[in-house]
């Protein structure tokens, strides 16, 4: 397998962050506010470093990239993109719905990723052209090829009213058989695993969407941004099953 080593090590790392962030949720933790105003606490900060100190060890010359500062170019040409905690809210209100992300970046594309949902004991992981896996069964996407017997997840319900979207999507999201919101990790990794037919994610940085490419294209799932590119960078995405991808490139496009 190409990217052999790399994903050996990006799972048991992300397996030992998970493994912390639950200790931290076990003590208590306490929620900081982000300029942003996006909550972060003492977990997310160690649980990055503890992910930057283990690869570091074992792929020196690699850059990174992480949610809570981390921003080391490397000389490699190889870059990895942390999410320590994805779904901190959650997290905080004692929530399975959070993960660990991991992803390598290599010459500008993502080639492996990991989605750790520790707290529910489901490692979802994938390396360019070997499929996609939670821990050690392959997940594909969905065989439903009606709306009216699909779901759609729908990520940061608070931010739709600042988006265009906004007039859409009432009327859209009648024309599914059911309508989630559970968090961007938990929301993406439905589709994924052929248990909803579409993620729409309003809002992103690179760190909260760099596994889901690599994720849900090697389950046989379409990506895209609003724009119609392919980018972790391009701010927003889009997760969904093959026959939902004209329409829904049609819905965003306009955002």
């Amino acid at each position: 397998m190409a990217w052999e080593k790399e994903i050996e090590v990006c799972r048991r790392v992300s397996r030992k962050a998970g493994k912390l962030a639950l200790e931290h949720a076990r003590r208590g933790v306490e929620r900081e506010d982000k300029l942003d105003d996006s909550p972060v606490t003492e977990a997310d900060r160690a649980c990055e470093q503890l992910i930057i100190s283990e690869l570091g060890l074992t792929f020196p010359e690699d850059g990174f990239l992480g949610e809570e500062g981390a921003n080391d170019p490397g000389w490699s040409g190889r870059r990895w993109i942390i999410d320590p905690i994805d779904g901190t809210r959650d997290f905080l209100r004692g929530l399975p719905t959070w993960s660990n992300l991991i992803a390598l970046e290599a010459d500008g594309e993502v080639v492996l990723g990991v989605c750790n949902l520790a707290a529910q004991g489901e490692l979802y992981w994938a390396v360019k052209g070997e499929g996609a896996w939670m821990n050690k069964t392959p997940v594909r996407v969905s065989t439903i090829h009606r709306r009216d017997r699909a779901v759609l997840a729908l990520t940061a319900f608070p931010d739709l009213g600042a988006t265009s979207l906004a007039d859409k999507m009432i009327e859209y999201m009648a024309r599914y058989w059911a309508v989630r919101s559970m968090g961007g990790c938990q929301d993406a990794v439905l589709v994924i695993s052929g248990r909803a037919e579409a993620w729409i994610e309003l809002h992103a940085h690179a760190w909260d969407i760099a596994p889901f490419v690599i994720l849900a294209e090697e389950a046989g799932c379409r990506f895209f941004n609003f724009d119609g590119g392919r980018s972790i960078h391009g701010g927003n995405a889009v997760i969904c099953a093959p026959f939902l991808e004209q329409e829904l490139r049609e819905l965003v496009g306009g955002s």
